[in-house]
This record gives C-alpha cells, structure tokens and sequence, in this order.
C-alpha cells in the first residue's frame, strides 16, 4: 500500500496557497548526467553509464541521442551524437578513435535524448549543445525556452554565432554571454545559472557544464520533471540535503530557516533533537565524518538510475542543483511577498522500483510485457486498498477529504488522451453511486473555454505521468479558483502528485511503451474505488456495492482468460485488417469509452484510421459510412443496453457491413457466421476493463505485421507534455 507516498497526507482538509498559474510549455526529452568523485572511472564505462542511462529513457524521446564527456585535457570536451536511437548513438562511440582506457579520478558527463521541437532531427539540433566552439558552456534540455527566437536576435546582435535551429542553444550562448559581462570572472556557477534562468520563459529541465567550473554541474528545473540519485560505498551521515535560500543583493546572504509546510509527506525535516551542523546534510560524509567516494546521477525518470541506485532525490520547481567536489547544494533566491512557502529540506528517498519492471524480459516489446502485465496491475492496484473479506474499500490518501468531495456540488474530471477515456468509462458508476453530477473535460478545450470553476467543485486530475502539460495547466486553473484538487497518477514525485491537496497513487508499476495500457486498466480501478468509497455511507447500494467489489475480486482470473485469446485476434489482425485504410469501433454505455480507447491505440501503433463511434448516433451521421468496404468492430458484450446495441448491429448487417463482434462467452444470440471476439462476462461497470485489452492485442497485431515501432510510435512521446 502506497498512500503513504509524497502527496497522500492524512492531515486535516485545508486549502494551502499554490504555485501561481505560469505557461507551460515543454517537450518530452530525456536527460542523463553523470558525475563521479573520489573513483577511478575510464572512459568506456563512463559513456556505457551514460548511453543505458538514454536507453531506460528512450520512450521520452528518439529523434536524436548525444552525449558529452570529459576530454583529453583540461576543459576539453568530446561530443557523440547520432540521428535516431541510442543504438546508433552506442555504435558511433564504438567506430570513435578516442582512448576508450583514460581513467578520471573525479568527472561530471552530460548526455539526452531529444523529441524534436525547434529544427529537425539532426546531428547540428541534438543535444547537448555548446555555446561556442571551445565548449565553453554546454547543456542539455528538456522543455521549450518561449522567448528564446528574441534571445537569439539580441545575442546575434551582440555578435555570437548560432550553430542549430534550437531553443537550448540560445540558453547556451546566454550563459557565456553572461559570463563574458563578468569583469573580475569570480561569479559562482550556481550563481550564473540564477542569472541566465532570471532571463528566460517557459518550462525546462537543464543540465550546464563548463570547462570553467570543471567537474562541476548545475541543474534547473521549472516544470519539468529531474530528480537526482546517489550512490556510496559506506552509509550517508545524513538523508536531506537543506535548501539555500540566498537574500537579494543588499542583504545578509545567509540560509533562511523555513518550516515545512508538508507536514504528512516526505519533506518533512528530520525528526527533532539532530545537532548536526546544516553544512554536514550537503557534505555526504559517511558515518565516521570522513570524505567519501560518491556517484550522482542526473535524470528526467527514476528508470535511468534504478540500476545504479535506489536513493533518489526529488527536485522541485525552481530549485537549483549544484554538484561539485563530492557534495550537492540546493539553492532557491528569498521567495517574494506572499509567493507560496517550500520546504526547507529535500529528503533522499528510497526508490519502490526493481530494474526487473523495466526490462523487458522474455517479451518482444514493452507494450506486450505491459499487456501481459495486467492480471498483475490491477492486482497492485487494488492491493492494501479493497478487503474482500467485508467488501469495503480505504484509500488512504483521500481519508480525510471524504466530506468534502460528498459535499461538493459537481465533479469535474480533466485529462487528455488515454486518462480522458479512462474518465469517461467511469462517469456513469460515479453519478450511479454518489449522485454528483460529473462532467469529464479534455484538459486543452477546458483551458481554451475558461470553464467557469467554483470553490465547492471538486476536480479530478487523471494522467499517467504525472507531467502533462495541459492537465497540470488545467490544475493551476482549479487551484487558483478555491476547488478541491484530486490527482489519479501512476508517477511518485511527479508534479502533479506534488500539487494536488489529495489523490491516489494507481501503482500500476512504470510504463515504458509509448501507448498505455494496463495504466488505462489500472486507472479504471483507481477511479471506480473512488466511487465505491464516496458511496460506503449510503445503505441503499451495499448490494451493487459488494456486486462490484466481488467483480473486482474475480478480474484479475478473467483477464487471464482474455489474454489466452492472443493468438486469434493475430489471425484477426493477419486476415482481416491488416490491409484496411480505416476502422470503425461502436458500442453504448460503458463500451462508448472501450471504443474511444481501442481505437485510440489502433491510430498511435498501426498508423490505420479509426474511430470510436457511440452506437446510439449511428442514424445521425456514422451509418452514412457503412457497407461492405467498411470494417467495423462492435462491442456487444451483455448489460441493460444490449437490445439497443443488437438494434445498431442488425442496421449495420443490413447494409452489408461485416463486423466483428466483442460479445460474452456464453451469448448465443449472436447470428451464425459472425465473426467474433468472446470475453469472460462480469459486472456492468467492470466490463469494460475486460473489452479493451482484446482492443490493445489488436493493435499491436496490426503494428508487428506493418513492421512499425511499436513502443516508439512516429511523431509521439509517452507523456504528451507540449502544450
């Protein structure tokens, strides 16, 4: 049971002042950096660190890799980069005449995988980039600079000399124009790093390196997600690091003592009574006060650090990293009048995350791993959370905000993509059980109508990630506006988890294929626990309650059986689709979301047109597309809409059309010769769990037989963090 994560406080209900409402805008790039101390490392291990590093965080980005280590000399630098995977990047490296046996005592190492914005795929556009042929300044990024195009024209002005088409290098150029405007050069690092951040708008994750400040790195984040891990021998002497509030110009520049204001998660300080000097949480002494080899690493996602170590470091926004001779600071400036307090610590944490779950084991891709996955997700979904033996539901995390979510007016759910249709698929047990009026919105048109939100609203926030753009956007929205904020997410630490008062970690385990899936299943379960706990206090609907509950129990078992249809829905695939342009999916009630999302993963993976079809508009408009060219896959699985369905199916087959129906094992009503897809039966609002992974197995079908990517699906990233 995992409530007890970040932002699961039992603390009493309270509205804390937010982060103000800021654009964001950021792309989905990975980013690695490697910094060692006090360790012989050559230079072949450093680059095989730096490119597995890359690979655990290919889903993020895969137009580009590059890399940039140390050289053979003082301040020189060597760059790696390579159009497309980070297999081309490790093959580059490998054809390089460079001496693979130098070791270095101490290193800091930058490498990212870049998702193209700013110029094409290229080797002159991938990261890292330098702002100037010396290297003087290098870096990596994730995000898109808004102002960058303005940057530009006022350094080239000034006289410096653009390579690339992007946004970072203007970052790059920034920071050595900076420098060079320094007369006596004694500005720190982290200090220059404040200075150029001052200057720029947008969300970003960076990583800067100098042969200025050598074995050195600073790293920033406003937005974008960056934690940082570390790695030792011996025991650290303490597990925080305290944060630096340094005071404007003028003033005493000295630590400001802040208290927390998370009192129930992780960075709360340590436990009173500590007589430990403030200085010894960023030395990383061992245990006996002495000086100690160290390694940290650098990365956007917990995967590129998992093999290497398992304390992990979250930074938030606005915080700045500065690594240098075996020790880490963390630097914020003084925060302004009324600005929203942060913690005064950030807690090195242990990571619940085994290298196993990230590999793919003895499947082909990792979305057929996360297919198969599901009897196991849902599982850990519901695990510490549903006792079947009393048929009652805890979710710890939303406890103490029972009463308040009861009490609200409506429920709004937002979220794009997957997470939207796994809000849709739950609406309708939502009103059944509470009788709340719900409304589901797609995070971007929320935003663009300015939705009218109210104090007594309760917003749900639903994404995998955790760092969708449009949905952390729409949550700031709510913020600012007094609602109750709940986040559904599948990421510990993300930003979304962090700013929400309340929510539920989905623990469906990290998804590394860029189409989701058991995510989609397992967020299905979260929110439907949701639903089932608002409604424990209502006698009249213990029946449909434990029906439900019982349901769940049984699932795991079905999706099982569902799964043994795989080699069927191949021959589907082979015979029947493959070569088709386009697809329609319909069904009514609960299947309208099963066909939105089937068809989803049919579009992202096969590259076919599809479309989800609500069976009900059939006659006003869709039916005018049917005849016999047309295939059509309909979900007619049995509930209190089934005549209504059976009534778009017989119109369908009356104009020729030839479907394949998702139906029941045991439903003998469907006409022979029909082809079809036969599912284990469950309780109406768990059925479509069970529909759509039959759904999920045909378009991966359809993809290995056009020979496409189907973990990196062209032009799309996991987390669709462009706003």
């Amino acid at each position: 049971m995992l409530d007890r994560k970040r932002y699961f406080t039992t603390s009493t209900p309270s509205f804390p002042q937010r982060i103000p409402l800021t654009k964001l805008f950021f792309t989905m790039c990975g980013i690695f950096a490697y910094c060692s101390y006090l360790q012989d490392k050559d230079r072949k291990t450093i680059c095989e660190i730096l490119c597995n590093g890359l690979a655990r965080q290919e889903y993020r980005g895969y137009d580009s890799a590059g890399i940039g280590i140390d050289g053979d000399t003082p301040g020189e630098m060597f760059f790696f980069k390579e159009v497309g995977k980070v297999a081309g990047l490790r093959k580059k490296i490998a054809e390089a005449s460079v001496d693979t046996s130098k070791t270095f005592v101490s290193q800091v190492s930058i490498a990212h995988t870049r998702w193209a914005t700013h110029g094409p795929p290229s080797i002159v556009n991938c990261h890292p980039l330098r702002s100037d042929l010396k290297a003087d300044f290098t870096v990596v990024h994730n995000g898109i600079v808004t102002n960058a195009a303005a940057l530009r024209l006022v350094l080239q002005k000034r006289g410096y000399k653009f390579e690339s088409e992007t946004d970072t290098e203007a970052v790059a150029i920034l920071t050595k124009y900076i420098y060079d405007s320094q007369a006596d050069k004694r500005i720190t690092f982290p200090d220059l790093v404040k200075t150029v951040l001052k200057e720029l708008e947008g969300s970003f994750a960076f990583v800067f390196k100098s042969r200025h400040y050598p074995n050195e790195v600073v790293t920033a984040r406003r937005g974008s997600p960056l934690l940082i891990g570390v790695k030792t021998e011996k025991k650290l002497k303490v597990d925080f690091v305290d944060v630096e509030f340094h005071a404007p110009e003028g003033e005493n520049k000295g630590l400001e003592a802040l208290a927390p204001t998370s009192p129930g998660g992780l960075l709360a300080p340590p436990s009173g009574g500590s007589n430990l000097l403030r200085t010894q949480s960023r030395a990383f002494m061992s245990e006996d006060g002495l000086p100690q080899p160290i390694e940290f690493f650098v990365a956007s996602d917990a995967s590129a650090i998992i093999e290497h170590t398992k304390r992990v470091l979250y930074l938030e926004d606005d915080d700045i990293a500065h690594i240098a001779e075996g020790e880490l600071h963390i630097h914020r400036l003084r925060r302004n009048e009324g600005e929203p307090q942060v913690a005064a610590h950030r807690m090195i944490e242990t990571l619940e995350l085994e290298l196993a779950e990230i590999m793919k084991g003895k499947f082909d891709h990792f979305m057929q791993k996360e297919i198969y996955e599901q009897p196991e997700s849902v599982v850990n979904t519901m695990r510490g959370r549903v006792n079947f033996d009393n048929n009652s539901i805890t979710l710890g995390g939303l406890r103490a905000y029972l009463p308040i979510i009861r009490r609200g007016r409506r429920i709004v759910f937002c979220a794009c993509g997957t997470s939207y249709h796994s809000a849709i698929a739950t609406r309708a047990i939502f009103e059944e059980l509470t009788e709340i009026p719900v409304s589901v919105e797609l995070a971007s048109d929320f935003l663009d109508r300015k939705t009218p939100i109210f104090r007594d609203d309760v917003c749900v926030f639903v994404s995998q990630s955790g760092e969708t753009a449009d949905t952390i956007l729409a949550l700031r929205y709510c913020l600012e506006r007094g609602a109750l904020c709940v986040g559904v997410v599948n990421t510990v630490g993300s930003t979304m988890s962090r700013e929400t008062h309340c929510g539920v970690h989905i623990n469906a385990g990290p998804e590394i294929g860029v189409a989701s899936t058991k995510a989609y299943t397992s967020q299905y379960i979260a929110l439907l626990m949701i639903a089932l706990q608002l409604s424990e206090d209502r006698m009249s609907l213990i029946s449909r309650r434990t029906q439900i509950i019982e349901g769940l129990h049984a699932l795991p078992g079905q999706i099982r059986e569902v799964l043994a249809l795989d080699k069927s829905l191949q021959e589907f695939a082979t015979n029947d689709l493959h070569n088709q342009r386009s697809l329609l999916l319909m069904g009514r009630g609960y299947q309208y979301a099963t066909c939105l999302e089937g068809a989803l993963k049919i579009k992202e993976i096969s590259y076919m047109h599809s479309e989800g079809i609500l069976a009900g508009e059939l006659k006003h408009g869709p039916l005018a597309l049917i005849d016999e060219n047309m295939p059509v896959i309909i979900v007619m699985t049995q509930d209190s809409l089934y005549p209504k369905v059976q009534s778009a199916f017989s119109q369908i087959t009356a104009r020729k059309a030839q479907p394949i129906v998702v139906c029941n094992e045991e439903d003998d009503a469907i006409p022979k010769g029909v082809k079809t897809i036969r599912v284990p039966k469950t309780v109406d609002c768990l059925q479509g769990i069970l529909n759509i992974i039959p759904l999920q197995l045909l378009s991966y079908h359809l993809a290995i037989k056009n020979g496409f990517d189907v973990d990196f699906p062209r032009n799309l990233a996991k987390s669709v963090t462009t706003e």
